[in-house]
């Protein structure tokens, strides 16, 4: 039967480069819904500029990818056709990250490629569009609020669109302000931190 133990035991038996897949699955997931996150309903159409993909053509493409990886487990082609509304190319791509969370799991599936090829490949191909998203909020004129994600409350078995808020985030952002350059503390000296 299933049930806590059988899953504790199909963790301790998976390997750490597969576990860190997981949670690699988990951050795509995470900075997806933040570059989601209170975005405007124009924004699923939102064309930066001719042949640049819209945010629901981002998330049907991302789909595409992980399903992609999914055939490196299971063989066959993956094809994902264009839906509706970015609301129901979300859900999807949530769905299929979790059908690759499974995967990768599964210790009865053989990989066609190595966990370095995986990560290389499809899953940071999906996380550079996750990244993409954001940008395009920024010129959608709908930034979104910076945050440290080393503190991110990223759980490995959260793939969903379901992910908890900022734990982190910068007080000192405001929407009206460019970028800073990296660096420690309140990059803005004219007005203290949280105002």
């Amino acid at each position: 039967m299933g049930g806590p133990d059988r899953l504790s035991k199909i963790v301790s038996r998976m390997t750490e480069s597969r576990q860190l897949l997981q949670h690699f699955l988990a951050a795509l997931a995470y900075r997806t819904q933040k570059a989601l996150r209170e975005a405007p309903e124009t924004f699923a159409d939102f064309r930066a500029g001719t042949h640049v993909r819209t945010p629901r053509e981002l998330i049907l493409h991302m789909t595409g990818v992980i399903g992609y990886a999914r055939t490196m487990l299971h063989g066959g082609d993956f094809a994902p056709p264009p839906l509706a509304t970015l609301a129901e190319e979300v859900e999807r791509f949530h769905e299929t990250l979790a059908a690759l969370q499974a995967d990768f799991a599964d210790e009865t599936l053989a990989a066609r490629i190595s966990d370095r090829q995986f990560l290389q490949g499809p899953l940071s191909d999906a996380m550079t569009h996750a990244g993409q998203l954001a940008m395009l909020r920024r010129l959608a004129g709908s930034p979104v609020p910076s945050e440290n994600f080393i503190f991110a409350e990223i759980r490995t078995a959260n793939v969903s669109a379901l992910q908890p808020p900022p734990a982190a985030p910068d007080l000192w952002w405001k929407p009206d302000r460019p970028p800073p350059q990296p660096g420690p503390g309140n990059p803005y000296d004219d007005e203290p931190e949280g105002q």
